[in-house]
């Protein structure tokens, strides 16, 4: 890729950032695509957030992902916030049109297609999402979106597993049945029992601690169930393994995380993303890394 005056710029915000693997998966993007763009990653501390938002103005950048942690500060400094960010009370993307900043949030819409293209269907289904905390917030909406008949938050405090079973509920009009299980193995037995889909969206399985493991027993689960791990590094998570040897569909995190990038590189470029080179860039960098 060579950087010329005329190439555009885009990049991410986090805090750390240095292990994000977005700039290989969206330069790879660019250079299948002949786009005279590149994706850098930028380290900002809390602090300094807001002056980093006001370079990206500064700098005519054509936008920003966000990271932990910021992607909830970050909407206090937009023009405009869209309705997915609004609702999950996170962004993840930001557009520079002009100089008008605009929020999005990809993510429910990543989940959604992880989910969709790996043949699995929300409608009517009863889900049981492990956390939370952001991701979780974005899972749940896009569930209650995707028409599930019943969510179950399982969360270790439990006033933020009540709060995001009602903004499920919320986002149905209260059409959703939604409960808030306690964080202790019976509770989370019975919901799983019951569920037709399990989500984890807690950082429990991920490099460098993969060894750590959730409240879940192999014999919970069945041939009827889908398990998705948000964790993408190792791909292979412990949950998902035993998923497979239950018979369970397993959806790996990197399908998530390949489509919720899909959809802001959509929004920065205005192009079909090719997903598959994406998916690709990902694999190799994560092979790279032993996290196969």
């Amino acid at each position: 890729m060579q950087i010329t005056g005329k190439t555009r710029l885009v990049g991410v915000f986090g805090f750390p950032v240095r292990h994000s693997l977005s700039p290989q998966m969206h330069n790879a993007a660019f250079r299948a695509l002949g786009l005279d763009w590149c994706y850098v990653a930028f380290e900002v501390a809390p602090a300094a957030l807001e002056a980093a938002v006001k370079a990206i103005r500064a700098l005519n950048l054509a936008g920003v992902n966000v990271a932990i942690p910021h992607k909830s500060a970050v909407m206090n400094l937009m023009d405009e916030v869209h309705e997915l960010a609004r609702l999950t009370g996170a962004a993840n993307t930001v557009t520079n049109k002009g100089g008008r900043l605009e929020a999005y949030n990809t993510d429910v819409e990543g989940f959604r297609e992880a989910l969709r293209r790996s043949g699995v269907a929300t409608g009517g289904k009863k889900a049981v999402v492990l956390g939370a905390g952001g991701a979780a917030r974005a899972v749940a909406v896009s569930l209650a979106l995707g028409g599930a008949s019943r969510v179950m938050v399982a969360g270790r405090r439990v006033e933020r597993a009540e709060g995001l079973a009602r903004l499920a509920r919320e986002v149905c009009a209260g059409r959703l049945q939604t409960e808030a299980v306690a964080w202790e193995q019976q509770a989370i037995r019975a919901a799983v029992r019951s569920a037709d889909i399990l989500i984890n969206c807690t950082p429990v399985g991920m490099y460098p601690r993969q060894h750590e493991g959730l409240p879940i027993e192999a014999e919970w689960l069945g041939p009827h169930m889908a398990v998705c791990d948000l964790v993408y590094h190792p791909r292979r998570t412990g949950l998902l393994r035993m998923a497979e040897k239950a018979g369970c569909k397993a959806v790996e995190g990197v399908r998530m995380l390949v489509h919720q990038g899909a959809a802001s590189f959509r929004l920065w470029t205005g192009e079909q993303p090719p997903v598959e080179v994406m998916e690709q860039a990902l694999a190799r960098e994560l092979e790279n890394a032993g996290a196969g």
